[in-house]
Parts: C-alpha cells; sequence; structure tokens
C-alpha cells in the first residue's frame, strides 16, 4: 500500500519538464531566507503584544518555549502563524500576552539562535495561518545548469506558475506519517492525530492534482470545476466556460481547485468530479480517515503563482528570490527548476 502512495506524496510529476541540472541546496542556513508577510498592520492597542522574530538554526516551537519563559507565559500562550524550517534564517510573527515585561523591552531581548526585531501592542492572539504570503531568497551552491535553459524555465514559471503539491516534509521524514493513515483513528494517540489527518488529506489532494499535471489540465478550467479567486479563500462553480473565464485563468487571476477531503464528496462535477472520486477511493483508507474525524470537504488551489520572481546564475550559484501566498511551498518552485539535495527538509511556505 505504501507504493501506491509514494509517487503522489514523495515524487509526483513535474509540470515544466525534468529538472535542468543539480545543486546543493541549504549548505549553511543564509542559503534559505523566508520572510512572513501578515497583511496586517499591528493594532497598537491591545492585551498582546506582536513580536518580530529572526531566527537562524532554530525551529518555530524552540523559539515560542524562549519566548514563553521570557513573558513569563504558558507555551500555548504564544501565537504564531506557521511553522519555519529549523535549518534556515526565518523573519516570521510571534504573539504573546502583556505582562511586567513592556512592549519596548522586548526588542532588547536576544538568545543564541533568535533576536527580537520589532514588538507593537496588538489585540489578539496571532492564529495560526494568519499570513498573507512568504518571501524567499534561495541559494544553490555547485550548480550543474545550461544559462539558457534556466532562463527559458524560469520565464515559464513566472507566466504559468507551478502546480501546488504539498511538500514531501508534509508525510514525515521519508514518507513515515503515510504507514499510520491506515490506523483506526481511535489508535492514533493525540499529539499524532493531527499529523496524520493532515497527511491524509494531503496524499489526496497531490493524487488529484497528479493526474491533472498528467493531463495537462492542472493550469486551466473545466466545466465542473470549483475555482478559486488568487490570494482568497473563496471559490465558485463552473458552469458554462467562457472566453472570460479562459482569460482570467491564463492570467492567473483565478485557478482551479482540488479536494481537501471531508464528510461526503466534493462538489465538483462531470469529468472533474468523476476524477477525483476515482483517485480518493484508490488511496483508501484515507479518505475513511478524514471522514471518521469528522472534517469537511474543503478546497485548495491547483497551482500557486509565483510572484516577484528573480535570478541570477553565475559562479557556480543560482540564486532565487520570489513570493508565495500563504500555505504554499517552496519546495514546488524549486523541483520545477533543479534537483537538489535535502529537499525533503524544507518546511511549509505559511502552515
Amino acid at each position: 500500500m505504501r507504493e501506491l502512495w509514494q509517487r503522489p506524496a514523495l515524487d509526483p510529476p513535474r509540470a515544466h519538464g525534468p529538472p535542468l541540472g543539480s545543486g546543493i541546496l541549504r549548505s549553511q542556513p543564509e542559503d534559505f531566507l523566508v520572510e512572513e508577510e501578515l497583511g496586517f498592520a499591528p493594532a497598537g492597542t491591545g492585551q498582546h503584544v506582536l513580536l518580530r522574530v529572526r531566527k537562524r538554526n532554530a525551529n518555530t516551537q524552540w523559539v515560542a518555549r524562549e519566548l514563553a519563559r521570557a513573558c513569563p507565559c504558558r507555551p500555548a500562550d504564544v501565537g504564531y502563524a506557521g511553522l519555519k524550517d529549523r535549518h534556515a534564517v526565518a523573519v516570521q510573527w510571534f504573539t504573546v500576552p502583556r505582562s511586567v515585561r513592556s512592549v519596548q523591552s522586548w526588542t532588547s531581548l536576544r538568545g543564541a539562535d533568535y533576536e527580537i526585531l520589532e514588538a507593537h501592542p496588538h489585540t489578539r492572539k496571532l492564529p495560526r495561518g494568519a499570513l498573507a504570503a512568504n518571501r524567499f531568497e534561495i541559494r544553490i551552491r555547485a550548480a550543474r545548469v545550461d544559462g539558457a535553459a534556466l532562463a527559458q524555465r524560469i520565464e515559464r514559471i513566472a507566466r504559468l506558475g507551478v502546480p501546488n503539491y504539498f511538500g514531501p516534509q508534509r508525510f514525515g521524514r521519508e514518507g513515515a506519517n503515510l504507514l499510520r493513515i491506515a490506523a483506526p483513528l481511535s489508535d492514533l494517540r493525540p499529539p499524532e492525530r493531527g499529523f496524520i489527518l493532515s497527511a491524509a488529506r494531503s496524499l489526496i489532494f497531490n493524487g488529484v492534482l497528479a493526474e491533472r499535471v498528467a493531463d495537462g489540465s492542472w493550469a486551466s478550467a473545466e466545466p465542473g470545476d470549483l475555482l478559486n479567486l488568487d490570494g482568497r479563500a473563496s471559490f465558485f462553480a463552473v458552469g458554462d466556460l467562457d472566453a472570460s473565464l479562459r482569460e482570467r485563468c491564463e492570467r492567473m487571476d483565478i485557478h482551479p481547485t482540488g479536494p481537501m477531503w471531508g464528510r461526503g464528496e466534493p462538489a465538483t462535477g462531470g469529468r472533474i468530479g468523476e476524477l477525483e472520486r476515482r483517485v480518493a477511493a484508490a488511496l483508501a483508507p484515507a479518505p475513511e480517515l478524514v471522514a471518521a474525524a469528522g472534517l469537511s470537504q474543503e478546497r485548495r488551489s491547483l497551482r500557486v503563482a509565483v510572484r516577484e520572481l528573480g535570478w541570477a546564475c553565475e559562479a557556480a550559484e543560482v540564486r532565487l528570490r520570489f513570493r508565495l501566498g500563504r500555505g504554499s511551498f517552496a519546495t514546488t518552485v524549486l523541483r520545477e527548476i533543479l534537483a537538489v539535495d535535502s529537499l525533503e527538509d524544507l518546511a511549509s511556505a505559511g502552515d
């Protein structure tokens, strides 16, 4: 069963052709920089403190515990929008409750692997997913790639986007979380339950997207699709596919979506609905597990626009910078360009 799941989870098909070459990613933390964009301004008042933190070679949860100690408060009272990779440099946002420590004093707090850049009064704890986007600056060393081919690939990605796959880190190291999908819900301990349910839903989504990459429909709308507005959570059904919808899809104003599986069946119709039901059935017992957990059917864009994409290639190094909407993975961009070491260890762009 695990072999059936391996391809959509860990090695789904590429949309823009095979990798153009190879290289070494993240030989040091500064080779992978990510910065969160909140999409809103600090409130300037309230019973929480919004902190902009730069961390190096440290994971998000460890930093949250350090902030809880300094507050002091319970670790559960510390808010953050998303997890960021340990082996990187990340600038991300946290909240802590107001306490005896003044707002201004937070910016003097330093640790071995983190520093606080800004502190602002804020009205509420920062919830997971409260991001507009993530900006990346990535350096790939010992790169072997033809510059002309790289320029063409970059232009194509900027124009068409990339498949919005969940990265392999969503499935655990070497897909370890997939092994627990077959377990009854009652056998999943609370600490692992969320990870396994997330892996099950991500597996089905990747499976549907892999089918649509293979048949060439991942970036275009079809009758029966549910379309997502770029950068928004809202979506709408496609009836008759007119020239306006095709044009909006071409300029990446809207995107086809895939299922985040839950109870019942997705609301897609026609060939798309049949494809989604067929893929989910082939990946049993993943759909049964998430339905038993009471999760609802939701949607996720099949495509991610790679905004503000820039690059340089010199002295056997490739440097990339780009902006992705929340919830998308830098790995989905990198794997469409080069085969690099340590790809499976990168964290989500915006979970």
